[in-house]
């Protein structure tokens, strides 16, 4: 029931809109001479243009993320991370209700903020907010409408979103060729996606390519290649969440391939628990036989048997049921916080819900009771009464030595997959950044220093405990969203041809690279304060593959940016993670200048709270009206892989309780065939058979199985955790040892197991069993 509120709130992401099926996202597929990269977002102009030229798009709105900043309300301030700017028509697209002001002009004019009912109790109280000023530093924004909150089950959320109007102003450019708002087309239920999406090449011949020729300063034959290399497509909404996930999203979304894990995990459980209810109700069958027998004789007719006994394995599942409901209200809260979920008791009180755990109590009840059913329904009443027990074929046991090899195939396939989930995880949390992450530490809203940030600078470098500091608010594998552009080389250009590349922008100072421990490969860094370099840039390896200059030296080599801007290479730098370690690092040129909304400082020493309480009252000194903030940058890192670690923590979890559920059925077997055999093991001892002896003769068949299972298990899992590991950019290699200590402690769990019933039977006194006889 866990596993399954989970999937059903990740399969309905975004289908709260009324007419969620007609929305769709455009993108750009934007294809270079370093291969081809997807960007979730696209410019100003694109969404209206689209409007304009098709009937069929019944509506066009916009989001953009906008930057965390203080907010402040008379003596309330705090700062605020989830921002957004949107249209003024994208809460009616959306169908978020307002609880206060109209839903259709709260963002129609600049400076409006519409803003939840959270943002609105921290600000004001139990006061109603609507029409009052906040305050973002000298920017006043009107509170022109409340929303109760972004739902759960959306792809982006904010706390607060302000007009759209306030940036996109009549005086802006209408550009085409760029990337940076979420654009929404809501269609009618008649237009067909594909046939819209094959007709925008036109718009890229129109709008594009005269922009393109314009910014690059090429020729219009040059130019019209971009009709190939900007592809426009459409993605419906309900498909966002768990089928895309480039590093531009607006936040991080789920994962398909998860869906599937997580279905085989629910359905491997329940088959287990069905398995070890066939093998137990088949083993114990002679326990029922003189019953079975009786009721034949006063009239009982087979399918009337089948029925009562499908009937008590059907009231058995409905128990259980019941029992699940009440451990799912008591384990709630901790399993929200393993899945980073906001499930509540309601989700499973509804009567969607109630109607699936009837069918589903149905459905497990009859699948484990089936066979057991007709297997003790085809009991010979001659044979039972005679005391003869249950068919031969009980004894031969070939059913169940089948299913228990099915089990531990399993339980050994999930062992294996828990071990390479937890490597993938731990390689990209320690993979070779090609940066130095550890005791860094990030002042955040240095903006705030104004003029005085460079000698905010210079006496934390006095400082005994500072190795380095740099200015920068582009903070390596943290500001994925980071602004970029398209760049051309110009020796290629020279020649016919242009490289045009998407290639991200960092702006740093002199002390950027030195103080993250970056490598430069060829060439230097910037100078120290040196006008000569506002036009020398640094670039990746990416950078180098990306425009097609190989294993020549790029520096001195030139740069375009917007037709007009020549920069030169004056160094190489080694490739870094400058986003999530899963996404390929892509192209990026380093800027010098000032980026003042951070400043990292490398620190060494043992007393880090000493010198962040220095700190302190140096940032507090210089006035700036800001609360000293700050983080380290390693723990940033870390927040990167939050998803990853709690589908990690969900999938061993489950994992444990399918290996468990495995080890009941085969302890609960094992008890049962030793008490089988239990004359047996007293002649043996009599005989002087050992305790050893008798417990090593009791678990070799039950171990023999084990290995089968497990050698069964070796391919299966190999091949679906390799085609698992190739939705990372950078992976582990799957090593034979992880199959090895797999089958190891599947052998060692099972041996447990069953040692607990072997070595009670080997110990027991041979006079009680044979006595009778």
């Amino acid at each position: 029931m866990f596993i399954g509120a989970y999937l059903y709130q990740e399969l309905n992401y975004d289908t709260y809109p009324a007419q969620a099926d007609q929305i769709y996202r455009v993108g750009i597929h934007l294809t270079g001479n370093g291969g081809a990269t997807d960007f979730p977002m696209v410019d100003v102009a694109v969404g209206p243009g689209i409007k304009n030229a098709y009937p069929e798009v019944l509506a066009v709105t916009r989001l953009e993320q906008d930057r965390p900043a203080f907010i402040k309300y008379n003596n309330q301030q705090f700062k605020e991370e989830k921002l957004a700017l949107a249209d003024s028509n994208f809460f009616t697209v959306f169908s978020i209700p307002l609880v206060e002001g109209d839903t259709k002009t709260a963002l129609t004019n600049p400076n409006s903020i519409v803003i939840t009912k959270a943002f609105e109790k921290k600000y004001f109280g139990e006061s109603p907010g609507l029409n009052k000023i906040l305050a973002a530093g000298s920017v006043l924004y009107k509170v022109t409408g409340v929303i109760d909150k972004v739902p759960d089950n959306s792809h982006f959320h904010a706390d607060a979103f302000i007009s759209m109007s306030t940036e996109v102003t009549p005086s802006t450019r209408q550009t085409w060729s760029n990337v940076n708002y979420f654009t929404y087309l809501l269609l009618n239920k008649n237009a067909d996606p594909k046939k819209l999406e094959a007709s925008f090449p036109q718009l890229v011949a129109k709008y594009v390519v005269p922009e393109v020729q314009h910014d690059m300063g090429v020729s219009l034959a040059e130019a019209q290649k971009s009709v190939n290399t900007f592809v426009f497509y459409l993605q419906p909404l309900t498909d966002i969440h768990l089928h895309s996930a480039t590093k531009f999203e607006f936040e991080a979304n789920g994962d398909i391939h998860y869906i599937y894990i997580f279905s085989a995990l629910a359905l491997f459980i329940l088959i287990l628990a069905c398995i070890n209810f066939t093998n137990l109700s088949t083993a114990s069958s002679s326990k029922r036989s003189k019953e079975i027998g009786i009721r034949k004789v006063l009239g009982s007719e087979k399918d009337k048997l089948v029925w009562q006994f499908l009937t008590e394995s059907v009231m058995l599942t409905l128990l259980a049921m019941l029992f699940a409901l009440g451990f799912v209200y008591l384990l709630l809260p901790y399993f929200n916080n393993l899945a980073g979920k906001n499930i509540s008791m309601q989700f499973f009180l509804n009567y969607r819900a109630i109607a699936f755990e009837i069918v589903l109590t149905l459905f497990v009840g009859i699948i484990a009771g089936i066979y057991p059913a007709f297997f003790l329904s085809s009991f010979q009443i001659l044979s039972v009464l005679k005391g003869s027990g249950s068919p031969k074929s009980v004894g031969k046991g070939t059913l169940r030595s089948s299913l228990i090899v099915f089990q531990f195939t399993i339980s050994t396939a999930l062992i294996i997959a828990t071990f390479i989930v937890f490597q993938q995880l731990h390689y990209m949390q320690n993979v070779k950044l090609g940066y130095d992450k550890n005791q860094v530490l990030v002042l955040n809203e240095t903006y705030s220093l104004g003029t005085g940030i460079e000698s905010f600078k210079q006496e934390l470098l006095h400082k005994n405990d500072v190795v380095n500091a740099t200015i920068s608010s582009n903070v390596p594998g943290i500001n994925n969203n980071m602004s970029g552009t398209e760049v051309y080389a110009k020796d290629i250009a020279d020649k016919g041809t242009r490289s045009e590349i998407h290639i991200g922008i960092f702006n740093i100072d002199d002390t950027y690279i030195p103080t993250l421990g970056m490598k430069i490969l060829k060439g230097r860094n910037f100078y120290t304060g040196s006008l000569a370099d506002s036009s020398s840039i640094i670039i990746n390896e990416a950078a180098v593959q990306s425009l097609g200059w190989g294993n020549s030296d790029p520096i001195g080599k030139i740069i375009i940016r917007s037709g007009t801007r020549h920069y030169t290479v004056v160094g190489l730098v080694k490739d870094f993670h400058y986003t999530s370690a899963k996404q390929k690092i892509g192209p990026l040129m380093m800027l010098y200048g000032h980026n003042n909304g951070s400043i990292m400082v490398k620190i060494k020493t043992a007393d880090v709270h000493g010198l962040i309480t220095d700190i302190k009252k140096q940032w507090d000194s210089y006035n700036t009206g800001l609360p000293f903030s700050y983080s380290f940058l390693d723990d940033q890192f870390a927040q990167l892989y939050s998803s990853e670690e709690h589908v990690g923590a969900i999938f061993t979890t489950f994992s444990v309780i399918a290996v468990i559920i495995a080890c009941l059925g085969l302890f609960g077997l094992a008890a049962f065939m030793i008490r089988q055999r239990v004359k047996e093991i007293g002649i043996r001892k009599v005989l002087g058979a050992s305790p050893q002896t008798i417990t090593m003769m009791l678990s070799k068949e039950f171990l023999l199985l084990v290995i089968i299972a497990a050698l069964i298990a070796f391919p299966i899992t190999w091949y679906a955790m390799n085609k698992w590991l190739q939705s990372f950019a950078y992976r582990i290699n799957i090593q034979w040892w992880v199959f090895a200590l797999a089958a190891i402690i599947a052998i060692i769990i099972a041996f447990v197991t069953i040692s607990f019933q072997a070595i009670k039977a080997a110990l027991a006194n041979p006079v009680k069993s044979l006595r009778s006889e």
